[in-house]
């Protein structure tokens, strides 16, 4: 069905606009929710070359643009994981359809971008849903390289990248026992605590070497000398030693956290705690350096025999109100969760302490303003990229249903395989 530029669609149900229409458009009659500010009730939002150009209750659509009636329905910012394996994952057990992680300890120089499938069948699941962004990260050695923060739609990287070197990853050393694999740094665990310290305190040592070497490397480029050889591992960290690429440190227990604190102090880094399971027994120290949470999942069991039952869910409340910025991420697709789920992993904490509203913020417009672009997406605000879902209620809510959705303005099809084979299965004869 082809839409005419001056015509009305009527979103009274999941029906999807036309493939060949633009970017331009105004949305009507819906209940907007910019997020950094108080909801509109029968407000509009005026899309032009997938901007939005004005939204309030009085926003008028401009001669020749196209009117999409949203009566009764409800207009979010698109939703944002802030920790995810999209596209450089397909099938776990299938070792060729995974690209997370190479050989090394230290591979700052490696871009998950380049390795992401835009054709993933995982993207359009996780779509329907209503995420239009997600930060896809590398995993295995201490510093596995460098995340991606992309929209979940595009032909190819480069259409879908928002920032295609988001941050450094680095999963923080700690003492690991038990005779079996690490979860991060690779390679067979020590059996003995003795020897389990003696690793931990060798690749302590490797990190803050590597760093000395890179600022060593950044010295001599500056000199500009004749025996000056450019080294691609220690070139990719210039600009984390400039402070225009932040670290995501991966830290969980308490002790571990407050030596990545430590650490990143020393070197002067930009520091995002990842997982910090334990964050909320460090919370103030966390909001004194400014330091934002990208936080475990909230559907999970509780890491310690001693913790409450419920303390992955009240994790985000306590850090709310000692003042920590956080996301909520959910670290999927595979066994770590599931991204289709991340509106309900923040929902999950409301009960628990954590106002909806900052619920709500910790998906959208916080997660953009801890990675650096709360300027372009994360709210319903003039001058942003029409990242836009409308849904028939909260999407927060597993009830809710997005009717429609535009990233960067253009509208999405939010047909996937889930609802294909939900077809295909309700009508077998």
């Amino acid at each position: 069905m082809k839409t005419p530029r001056l015509g009305i669609l009527f979103l009274g149900g999941v029906l999807p606009l036309a493939a060949g229409a633009d970017d331009s458009f105004v949305l009507r009659g819906a209940t907007v929710h910019p997020v950094s500010g108080p909801d509109i009730p029968n407000g509009s939002v005026v899309v032009k070359d997938g901007r939005i150009a004005e939204v309030g209750a009085r926003a008028a659509a401009p001669k020749g643009l196209r009117v999409v009636e949203a009566k009764g329905l409800h207009v979010y910012p698109g939703l944002i994981d802030s920790a995810t394996s999209l596209g450089a994952t397909e099938i776990g057990s299938v070792r060729e359809t995974n690209d997370t992680t190479d050989i090394g300890a230290f591979k700052p120089q490696l871009r998950i971008a380049i390795a992401i499938n835009p054709a993933s069948e995982h993207l359009p699941v996780t779509r329907a849903n209503g995420i239009t962004t997600a930060l896809v990260e590398p995993a295995g050695g201490i510093i596995p390289g460098q995340a991606a923060l992309i929209h979940l739609d595009g032909w190819t990287i480069e259409d879908m990248a928002v920032r295609p070197s988001a941050a450094m990853r680095l999963d923080f050393p700690f003492i690991q026992t038990g005779g079996g694999r690490g979860y991060s740094m690779g390679g067979a665990l020590p059996a003995t605590y003795t020897e389990a310290k003696r690793r931990y305190e060798q690749q302590v040592r490797e990190l803050n070497e590597f760093f000395e070497a890179a600022r060593r490397y950044r010295q001599a480029k500056a000199a500009g000398g004749p025996d000056f050889k450019p080294d691609v591992k220690l070139e990719a960290m210039l600009p984390v030693l400039e402070g225009t690429l932040p670290v995501l440190v991966r830290a969980d227990k308490e002790k571990t956290i407050l030596e990545a604190i430590q650490f990143a102090g020393r070197q002067k880094v930009r520091m995002i705690l990842q997982r910090g399971v334990e964050s909320w027994k460090v919370a103030a120290e966390l909001k004194a350096r400014n330091i934002p949470v990208t936080l475990a999942r909230t559907y999970s069991l509780p890491e310690e025999e001693d913790d409450s039952y419920d303390r992955p869910f009240t994790t985000p409340g306590d850090l709310f109100k000692a003042g920590v910025r956080f996301a909520f991420c959910t670290y999927g697709p595979g066994a770590g969760g599931n991204p289709f789920n991340l509106p309900y992993e923040a929902a999950a904490a409301v009960p628990f302490g954590l106002p909806r509203e900052e619920a709500l913020k910790a998906v959208t417009l916080h997660a953009a303003e801890i990675w650096g672009v709360a300027d372009e997406i994360g709210s319903i605000d003039k001058g942003k990229l029409a990242d836009l879902i409308v849904t028939d209620g909260d999407p927060l809510e597993t009830r809710t249903t997005v009717k429609q959705m535009y990233i960067k303005g253009r509208p999405v099809d939010l047909n996937n395989k889930h609802r294909r084979l939900y077809e295909k299965y309700l009508n077998r004869p």
